[in-house]
């Protein structure tokens, strides 16, 4: 069942889950966390990357909303980290039902005014706007990109932010980043901010760079507000692992794509639906036909 972000999130907020934002930088993982969202009741967004598009194609859009119209599972498609207002024009027309534009790096005032832009086209045709105020890190080498040093979301801003703009859902930086933290270093949520922006604005609060956090974080995040939470590396590693050990079996034979990648796909899964039950969104899927 293929639904509007806003109409996703809603509900997570409603009812204090968040919905997981799954990354599909490919078919397999697009299977992978179909499979285990169908199989968990969870609703849950189909992210993908402007990058990812491009490597994938745009043929890739009509393949997911195939999927999304022959599921029961309340499905969005996802256009995450939107660098350009031409961009988000580019996915509202490939069938995307929720878009982001981040005009994080820029000036208060720029983004304000390119998030606004964006809401009075997208509400025009239904489909929903998450902006980000404040900037996420970035470990290195992920697809999402992200910033050396965190800038936090100031609270005595979100609420000005989400007035002037309209937006649907806010992605805000609490100390969270891109990729898969260095052994050395260990990630804290700033919690506190989280709350107090939780209890000034209304719309639904989003979580980037939600992989390799502790759970017991991510888990407190959700009883804050947050009502949606961006994977990505934590589903794709638990791919390439898999599919490492597969090549490196001794069978120089192994060729088929049937062959390779189900064990690949299950082990996707397996941390997908571990992250599901984290965000508590498992059976919620029901939520959505009332």
């Amino acid at each position: 069942m293929l639904i509007s972000g806003k109409e996703m999130l809603e509900i997570a907020k409603e009812n204090h889950f968040a919905v997981p934002a799954f990354n599909a930088g490919s078919g397999q993982l697009l299977t992978a966390t179909m499979e285990a969202c169908a199989e968990t009741g969870s609703p849950f967004l189909m992210a993908i990357h402007p990058d990812e598009l491009k490597f994938l194609r745009d043929s890739f859009v009509s393949q997911v909303l195939y999927e999304a119209n022959h599921t029961k599972i309340p499905v969005a498609i996802h256009l995450d980290h939107g660098a350009s207002y031409e961009q988000v024009i580019h996915a509202i027309q490939l069938g995307f039902t929720s878009v982001m534009i981040d005009s994080s790096h820029l000036s208060f005032e720029e983004n304000i005014a390119i998030a606004k832009k964006v809401v009075k086209t997208a509400h025009g045709v239904g489909v929903s706007v998450e902006s980000e105020l404040g900037t996420i890190g970035d470990t290195g080498n992920t697809v999402e990109g992200g910033v050396t040093e965190v800038i936090y979301t100031d609270p005595s801003k979100a609420q000005e932010f989400v007035e002037r703009t309209g937006i649907d859902s806010l992605a805000i930086a609490v100390g969270t980043a891109h990729g898969i933290y260095p052994k050395d270093v260990k990630p804290k949520l700033r919690l506190d901010i989280l709350e107090e922006i939780n209890n000034d604005v209304d719309i639904p609060l989003v979580l980037h760079g939600g992989s390799s956090n502790p759970d017991e974080e991510i888990s407190k995040s959700v009883e804050l507000g947050i009502s949606k939470i961006n994977i990505s590396s934590d589903i794709k590693i638990s791919f390439a692992e898999k599919l490492r050990e597969k090549m490196n079996d001794g069978n120089l034979e192994a060729r088929e794509p049937n062959v390779i990648f189900p064990e690949c796909i299950e082990a996707a899964k397996k941390t997908a639906v571990h992250k599901i039950k984290l965000f508590k969104s498992n059976d919620k899927a029901d939520l959505y036909y009332k």
